[in-house]
């Protein structure tokens, strides 16, 4: 069975023959040829239920043929590991091949960090490389003055998903299915490791929306382990419920992974955004502002979340909570810092009050911070919390919160979308913008809205205008011309080229699925990482101010 693989971009060839090896590649090979077309199946069965739902007018529910798992009061999930016990705080949206963070948030307190292939990072080639490299140098001990894996904050990986695939690899004349491209060379370099030093493999799984997928998984590493001459069931991952449709699918998702299962985590934004995925034609679905109507406080979120809590206790798995985004300026003694860290400490206890078990923050100023709210409410974790008292039914989950659509949260949300946009044309997984990081999930729910707007002819709460295309075209030069202050002709071609980019994608007839696979599929954007593979363009990107 044939293997294509493009060569090494400029400046990175030692990386890429450490990562490349021959026996890496045999691996990676059997992985995909095992599995490919069980990962075409799940992406066609996602295909094939949000037909259903379109043409039926159905919605989802807690499903009958997996009711005994539900009603069943004695499985249980294997139990923790030692070394995901008391994670209270973990660094999100770590994107590897940012060295000079990742090194920083190794020799954090931080208890995990998320190292993140997926939402906050851009896979382009030299990114995927550079990554995979310095988890290896991280877990192998290369790097100078950085702790032993053994002493960091564990690694909690997380490869892209499904829907995302790597240009550069083909197996049997097909391009390689993203995750299985991230998690076949993180595995075959550091699990054993990982594994010798009680300190994984544990990894995130991106957008899983059925127990079908979970159960993928589940083979995944059971395939893996036998591999490699692994114990059964050392592999643990934690699954993002940020699909409105795994909401109603936990307790099977984690059935399916008990035996690798670390628990699931609550995504907001990504979350949030799949309502519009599934329901966004359905004007009884329209997300109103998110600025202003949209956070964990409303029904529809807070049961989400309490939901997955009581799921995860009743079952022996740990329940975390989403990230905080927001950045501290650097002056501690300043009314902005306190402003900031009071609004952070509100947000997070609420979460806390709730039952996770732990959640993420991006600033690394924020950890001790958050790690002291913790322990004034709980030493280890919160699992004996088990929530009998809790009942979400499918209404609760599906209740969309009141409100309207304000100027402010419409060109806010054009705001991130073009910058998001910009920052993929640019190599980068995330940015900087009005004090937070924003990434591929705030730049979901942020295209997702403008879409849905556009569609419904939503009126503006303060003018009674009605958001059409005409109106989000007028504003993407107006928002485009407030952030090209100070910028070069070739920064102000590539706003542009980005304003272009989302008006499409805002246009659209029917809504693009994920806005990750819109523009990685998308000429555009492959032409520019080409580009800059000819011109041996650096990798790292000075990220913008805002």
């Amino acid at each position: 069975m044939g293997m294509e693989l493009v060569p090494s971009p400029p400046g990175l060839e030692a990386e890429y023959r450490t990562i490349f090896t021959a026996n890496s590649l045999v691996f990676l090979q059997e992985l995909v040829s095992t599995f490919d077309e069980e990962v075409d199946k799940i992406l066609r069965q996602r295909i094939s239920r949000k037909t259903h739902l379109d043409l039926s007018g159905d919605l989802p529910g807690f499903c009958d043929d997996t009711a005994s798992v539900r009603s069943d009061p004695n499985w249980r999930v294997s139990p923790v590991p030692r070394r995901l016990q008391r994670r209270h705080v973990d660094v999100g949206d770590l994107a590897p091949c940012d060295t000079q963070r990742f090194l920083q948030a190794l020799s954090s307190p931080a208890q995990g960090l998320q190292v993140d292939f997926d939402d906050g990072n851009c896979p382009t080639y030299q990114n995927q490389i550079k990554g995979l490299h310095n988890v290896y140098r991280a877990v192998h001990g290369q790097f100078p003055n950085a702790p032993m894996i053994s002493q960091a904050p564990v690694l909690m990986l997380r490869p892209r998903a499904w829907n995302m695939v790597e240009h550069n690899m083909m197996v049997c004349g097909k391009e390689v299915s993203g995750p299985l491209f991230d998690f076949g060379l993180l595995m075959f370099h550091c699990g054993q490791l990982l594994f010798d030093s009680q300190s994984g493999p544990f990894f995130y799984l991106s957008k899983v929306e059925s127990h079908l997928e979970a159960r993928l998984w589940n083979s995944i590493f059971l395939w893996t382990e036998q591999k490699l001459g692994l114990p059964v069931g050392c592999i643990k991952a934690t699954v993002l419920i940020e699909n409105v449709l795994a909401a109603f699918e936990m307790e099977e998702i984690l059935y399916e992974l008990r035996e690798h299962s670390a628990g699931l985590n609550c995504g907001i934004w990504d979350y949030s955004a799949s309502f519009v995925n599934k329901f966004g034609h359905r004007k009884a679905f329209l997300l109103p502002d998110r600025s202003k109507y949209v956070n964990m406080e409303k029904l529809f979120l807070r049961s989400y979340m309490e939901l997955l809590v009581q799921t995860c206790h009743r079952r022996g798995a740990l329940a975390t909570g989403g990230m905080a985004a927001q950045l501290l300026p650097g002056d501690r003694d300043s009314a902005p810092y306190r402003e900031i860290l009071a609004n952070v400490t509100r947000l997070k206890l609420l979460e806390i009050r709730a039952g996770v078990d732990g959640f993420m923050v991006y600033d690394l100023g924020l950890i001790k911070p958050m790690q002291k709210l913790f322990q004034l409410h709980t030493h280890d974790n919160q699992m004996h919390r088990l929530r009998d008292d809790l009942t979400v039914s499918p209404g609760d989950l599906l209740s969309m919160p009141a409100g309207g659509v304000t100027l402010f949260g419409l060109k806010y949300n054009i705001a991130v979308g073009i910058l998001f946009i910009e920052a993929w044309l640019t190599g980068r997984g995330h940015f900087f913008y009005r004090g937070q990081v924003e990434d591929s999930a705030t730049a979901e729910i942020s295209r997702s809205q403008v879409w849905q707007w556009i569609r419904h002819q939503t009126e503006l709460e303060d003018d009674g205008r009605v958001v059409t295309r005409g109106l989000v075209t007028a504003l993407i030069r107006e928002v485009t011309g407030e952030l090209l202050h100070n910028s070069t002709v070739r920064e102000e071609r590539r706003l542009a080229t980005a304003g272009s980019m989302f008006l499409e994608v805002v246009g659209h007839r029917e809504f693009p699925e994920f806005i990750t696979t819109y523009l990685y599929l998308d000429h555009t954007f492959i032409a520019s990482q080409y580009h800059r593979q000819e011109v041996g363009e650096a990798w790292n990107i000075p990220r913008p101010k805002l």
